[in-house]
């Protein structure tokens, strides 16, 4: 019993330390406005901030992996948190621009690195059970961080009054806490680490270590890479600026409206979660969830709708597949190779990020998407539904492969974990 009471300390820390995390990946889409219209910001450029988020971790994502497996997920969250908090505090100072895209790839470069490390921590911590709904609480506590910031141009309207900037310090501050809590993580991980597994690594590191994994992580990778690019692109740097330009509705109902997908998954996240652990039909779930993004874009571009249909679809999405997607990756993995496997999945997730982000605000800028012209907006929304479409062909492709083994693989309600 005390040393459930430890690991579920642990589950506390890590997601206070990527609550303050998410909080900032999501800050540029409520400041999105501000940007455009008092610093003179292109849509190119406001989605360059969110791209160039991603793009240090194409190259040293897998790195930052290894480095999770020889470390310890625990002293890598610390390190990951304080660099965080560093590009945080320089995307605040914001002038001139090329300090602030420094702050953004500074930031990236930390916080992805973070989010592996804490799920590589969690997967050690609950090895001997309750994984997808330690994941799912993760999440859930995650999402919190980015509701509070589509929220935050209601109440810290305050803050948006004084411009674009003070948001910014505000979400600074929040991620600086995080090298709190990922310090007392660092310590009870220190002090206790009979308590979680970690496997048997090899004293060398070998090239083979990046391959080598079965036909469904590379399923699942996919999903996880296109899910990704389709879904913080557009809800994280476009949405808010969307709604107001084509719902024609304000800064304030953009952000509230933004926020529902959020607030969902808080709350539907672990359910989702609970039942991957006692049920299994992992795949199945993957494929429900992943079906339901093409359909919320189709909603947004051909229909007029109102908004809470499109946000129900790809809130019940966004709450199953982080639920089920990381959980169950692990399962499909070696234990000492999760940081590995993570990192893999983390150099192409950021890539596509990067290039989703780049091109929606291309898209936008060459259809001249705006208040005056809404359909310029139908580019980016057909580009976001093809991506999903092609997820959820992996999806299904995972399912079919997965159901088609002896022990029905990570479809079944047990299933054993490689060593």
């Amino acid at each position: 019993m005390a040393d459930n009471r430890w690991k579920y300390l642990i589950l506390l820390l890590s997601a206070l330390t990527i609550m303050g995390s998410y909080y900032n990946l999501d800050v540029i889409a409520p400041i999105a406005d501000l940007l455009r219209t008092q610093r003179g910001f292109s849509q190119t450029q406001i989605g360059l901030l969110n791209a160039v988020f991603s793009m240090p971790n194409v190259a040293l994502a897998i790195i930052g992996g290894v480095l999770i497996d020889r470390i310890g997920a625990a002293k890598a969250t610390l390190l990951a948190a304080t660099v965080s908090a560093i590009g945080a505090v320089l995307t605040a100072v914001g002038q001139p621009y090329e300090l602030m895209i420094l702050g953004r790839l500074l930031f990236g470069l930390g916080h992805e690195t973070l989010y592996i490390a804490l799920l590589v921590g969690l997967a050690q911590w609950f090895h001997n059970g309750g994984a997808a709904l330690a994941v799912a609480l993760f999440f859930s506590t995650a999402r919190v961080g980015s509701y509070a910031a589509d929220t935050s141009t209601s109440w810290a309207a305050g803050l948006y009054a004084g411009g674009w900037q003070p948001p910014l310090w505000l979400a600074a501050i929040l991620t600086a806490l995080g090298i709190i809590t990922a310090g007392l993580y660092w310590l009870i991980d220190k002090r206790l680490p009979h308590l979680r597994d970690v496997g048997q690594p090899s004293e060398r590191f070998h090239w083979r270590e990046l391959t080598g994994f079965s036909r469904s992580f590379w399923y699942i990778l996919w999903l996880n890479v296109l899910f990704a690019s389709v879904f913080f692109p557009f809800r994280s740097t476009f949405s808010i600026q969307y709604f107001q330009d084509v719902k024609g509705i304000t800064l304030a109902q953009a952000g509230i409206a933004n926020s529902w997908v959020f607030a969902a998954a808080i709350f539907a996240t672990p359910v989702f979660g609970l039942i991957a652990d006692r049920v299994g039909h992992r795949a199945t779930l993957l494929v429900v969830g992943a079906a339901l993004m093409p359909l919320t874009f189709t909603v947004l571009a051909f229909t007029d709708w109102p908004l809470w249909v499109s946000t129900a679809l790809m809130g019940f999405s966004f709450s199953v597949i982080p639920a089920v997607i990381w959980p169950s990756t692990a399962m499909l993995v070696e234990r000492h190779r999760c940081g590995t496997a993570f990192g893999i999945i983390n150099m192409l997730q950021s890539l596509g990020l990067a290039c989703s982000n780049y091109a929606a605000g291309w898209l936008n800028d060459w259809f001249h998407a705006g208040p005056a012209n809404p359909q310029g907006y139908d580019a980016m929304l057909v580009m976001f539904a093809s991506l999903s479409v092609v997820s959820l062909g992996a999806t299904v492709a995972l399912r079919v492969r997965e159901r088609g083994l002896p022990t029905r693989g990570i479809e079944a309600r047990v299933v054993v974990v490689a060593a």
